[in-house]
């Protein structure tokens, strides 16, 4: 039986990942800051589906916890097979606005913590030859829209080079790009979401059903849904002044 390990496992879309994962008969490996949720979720996913569970309560903007994820990763006597990169972290204020605190703290969950705990799981499976890593990303990383979009364009890049460097080694590497989708990030963040369009917006379990799918095919991208593709291919073919342009005038939540 393989082992996946997903980080913000006990909300939104890694809460999907955990379900879902432990559906098809995975052991999973819960990582959060909540002990109390963690322990919830655990129990409830080895009643539901009969799978193993670990918990590693750990705060991914501490660099001493992150590490301590990654030894997880990199031990060979227990394999993971799957690792994904789901932490999230909100941002209210603009950049200028922010205490450079939070933004630090911020970048270490959205981006240091991909790059290491993605290093050490990935140097594990190419050494059994076989794994896979996903990265959420967000479509929020093709426009230039603050820092939130600077990271998470980092994570699509740097996805994307990991893929490279795997190729022919029997591991993989995926980003997935959602846009706005129905969960828990924003209502725990204080941010008024009412003006977006309600066709916009994801459903969590389609859309972590349509990335495992993605990655059982090798894909180095996986975008939901037909307009965020649409939305994507755009973007990558448009001139940056007109992204730039519309990054000026496009919703920007407002706290509640």
């Amino acid at each position: 039986m393989s082992t996946a390990l997903i980080t913000g496992a006990t909300s939104g879309i890694g809460l999907s990942f955990a379900h879902q994962l432990a559906e098809r008969g995975h052991d999973v490996i819960l990582v959060a800051r909540d002990r109390a949720r963690l322990e919830n979720v655990s129990d409830a996913l080895r009643a539901t589906y009969g799978v193993g569970t670990e918990i590693l309560q750990a705060d991914l903007s501490d660099r001493a916890e992150t590490g301590k994820v990654a030894e997880r990763l990199a031990e060979q006597a227990r394999p993971v097979d799957l690792l994904v990169n789901n932490a999230g972290f909100s941002l209210r204020k603009r950049f200028l606005d922010n205490d450079i605190e939070f933004e630090e703290t911020a970048f270490d969950v959205l981006g240091r913590a991909v790059l290491v705990l993605s290093h050490a799981a990935a140097n594990a499976m190419r050494h059994r030859g076989r794994g896979a890593i996903v990265n959420v990303s967000s479509v929020a990383g093709q426009i230039s829209s603050g820092t939130y979009s600077a990271v998470k364009s980092f994570v699509t890049v740097f996805t994307e080079g990991l893929a490279t460097e795997l190729k022919g080694t029997g591991v993989t590497a995926t980003a997935l790009l959602p846009g706005f989708t129905h969960t828990e990030f924003h209502q725990r963040a204080g941010v008024d979401m009412s003006s977006v369009p309600r066709f916009m917006w994801l459903d969590a379990d389609r859309l972590v059903r349509d990335c495992l799918d993605d990655v059982a095919k090798g894909k180095v991208f996986s975008v939901p849904s037909p307009q965020y593709k649409a939305i994507v291919a755009g973007l990558r073919v448009l001139p940056r002044s007109v992204v730039r342009a519309r990054a000026r005038t496009v919703h920007r939540p407002r706290a509640k």
